[in-house]
């Protein structure tokens, strides 16, 4: 049974808890707050996104596209970039597994088919994960997996490219986490390079009124390299609300599961306590009852003392 040396133990295990239980419950209210903002920067992100197809679609009414070098597909090419996205930190659950796990399926498809594959990490879990399993990285970047800026994806998107243009690779993949609801986020992955020119396709010209400076050839490669940066750009932001849900989930399970703890524990803190509180009244009692009876025999004749005295011997040598 629990003496008091236990009780003191539980009863701090129980301080530990509540207090850990208040750290991941002020976690899980950070990361709810920060789901409405990543939502919304995803949301405003998105015109951008159309706005810049559309103009590229009227230049490209006018203007052949296709032989742009991050249009132009490679026939036989065998060098394939995995660009991988995960969390800087851990306490977000499955998050960076489940992306990490796509990511190691999709390399795993492409060696299997007898190509080449270079690891691009962004997130220092991924970059922890292949570094382990002694898997090269061509570079990796962090810091922003959480609060993605525009100057994070554009250097991703920097590197990606020239390593295309000149063709150290054939073809890039993105792997990330679509954010879908704050229930559910899907590991992805999503082809960048070479870009799809279909979709650059049904514009409708800016007629002989516009006049351009520099020239529509011009303004095409640079638009077309802006297109590729708002896709790394547009996989982080999914990403970091992705995060942030996967992290507000864990942490409300850890305050959860840091409450059933804190009720076990006091349940066997009551228990310890109540036995404590049994063997002292238990104590009392006999102290009291072996005082009662030194009394009583104090108080008794020289002849009713013998006869007890003789009773008790007889007893213990019976």
């Amino acid at each position: 049974m629990p003496g008091t040396a236990e009780l003191r133990a539980i009863r701090r295990r129980i301080r530990s808890v509540k207090s850990m239980q208040k750290i991941t419950r002020a976690m899980e209210l950070i990361a709810a707050s920060r789901i409405g903002r990543a939502r919304e920067a995803v949301e405003s992100a998105r015109p951008y996104a159309k706005a810049i197809v559309q103009v590229i679609r009227d230049l490209a009414a006018e203007n052949e596209v296709r032989d742009h070098p991050l249009l132009r597909p490679r026939e036989g090419g065998q060098r394939v970039g995995i660009v991988v996205l995960s969390s800087d930190r851990g306490l977000a659950g499955a998050y960076s597994t489940n992306v990490l796990r796509r990511a190691q399926r999709l390399a795993d498809e492409e060696r299997s088919e007898g190509r080449d594959v270079n690891i691009y990490a962004a997130g220092r879990k991924s970059e922890a994960y292949f570094r382990f399993r002694n898997i090269p990285i061509t570079q990796s970047w962090a810091g922003f997996s959480e609060k993605p800026s525009y100057a994070g994806a554009q250097a991703i998107a920097d590197r990606v490219i020239d390593d295309y243009i000149e063709e150290h690779i054939d073809k890039v993949w993105l792997v990330y986490t679509d954010f879908r609801s704050a229930i559910t986020q899907v590991p992805t992955a999503q082809r960048i390079l070479p870009v799809d020119p279909t979709q650059f396709e049904g514009g409708e010209g800016f007629g002989p009124q516009f006049l351009f400076e520099p020239e529509p050839s011009e303004i095409l490669e640079t638009l077309i390299r802006r297109y590729v940066e708002h896709q790394f750009f547009a996989g982080l932001l999914e990403s970091a609300a992705s995060e942030h849900a996967s992290r507000q989930r864990a942490m409300k399970a850890a305050t959860d599961n840091a409450g059933d703890v804190i009720e076990d524990l006091t349940r066997q803190a009551n228990a310890a306590r109540q036995a404590a509180i049994t063997t002292e009244i238990s104590e009392i009692v006999g102290g009291a009852n072996a005082l009662s009876d030194r009394n009583g025999r104090a108080d008794a004749s020289p002849n009713e003392q013998y006869e007890t005295s003789q009773t008790d011997q007889r007893e213990r040598v019976g």
